[in-house]
């Protein structure tokens, strides 16, 4: 798998200790608030454990299941919400947690379902923010890294549902891209070439 990366951009160890800057910052701007978390699946899991178990609040975590990558590099253009029922946060501060914003359509179509329900407030939390234009108006209020226009992989964020397990946040070698967008509909790991 780690044959598969072109270069790592975020070590663990520097993942962990943003997480406490930003974890300190949620538990001073929340405290005395009755706040819910929510999540947007799956790509943000990891980052929800880890940041939630430095934020010493009584709070309430739900998720979301979203999609707009459907399998690709870039942003489909179209959210898809993958559940029957969203959370209840009316009356509650709302805090979404996100992987990452990139065209800033996920983001915003959850900050604007959620704010529909009755929260309270509505805020965002990114583990990465990509440099770049958005396709939508949108910003989030926590950051935990700015990085360049590129794809990239581990600590939740996948390609095609594979290298979410990684410690660390990396660049896909561009040859393992290319051969996952043309390899067949349905083809295991095994039948993706990896860079030699």
């Amino acid at each position: 798998m780690f044959r598969d990366l072109a270069r790592t951009l975020l070590h663990e160890s520097t993942i962990l200790a943003r997480l406490d800057e930003i974890a300190a910052r949620i538990t001073d701007d929340y405290r005395g608030k009755d706040l819910t978390v929510i999540a947007v699946l799956n790509g943000s899991f990891m980052f929800m454990g880890d940041l939630l178990r430095r934020i010493p609040l009584p709070l309430r975590v739900d998720c979301v299941s979203v999609a707009s990558y459907h399998g690709g590099t870039e942003s489909s253009g179209r959210v898809t919400f993958d559940q029957i029922s969203l959370p209840d946060v009316a009356g509650r501060h709302a805090l979404i947690l996100d992987d990452i914003l990139d065209s800033g359509l996920t983001l915003e179509a959850v900050a604007a379902k959620l704010g529909g329900l009755g929260a309270l407030s509505v805020k965002t939390c990114v583990l990465l923010r990509k440099r770049k234009e958005r396709t939508v108006a949108i910003d989030a209020d926590y950051v935990g890294f700015d990085i360049g226009d590129e794809f990239v992989v581990g600590y939740g964020l996948d390609f095609q549902e594979k290298y979410r397990n990684l410690p660390c946040i990396a660049v896909l070698h561009p040859d393992v891209i290319r051969a996952g967008l043309d390899a067949p509909a349905g083809a295991s790991p095994e039948e993706v070439p990896s860079p030699s």
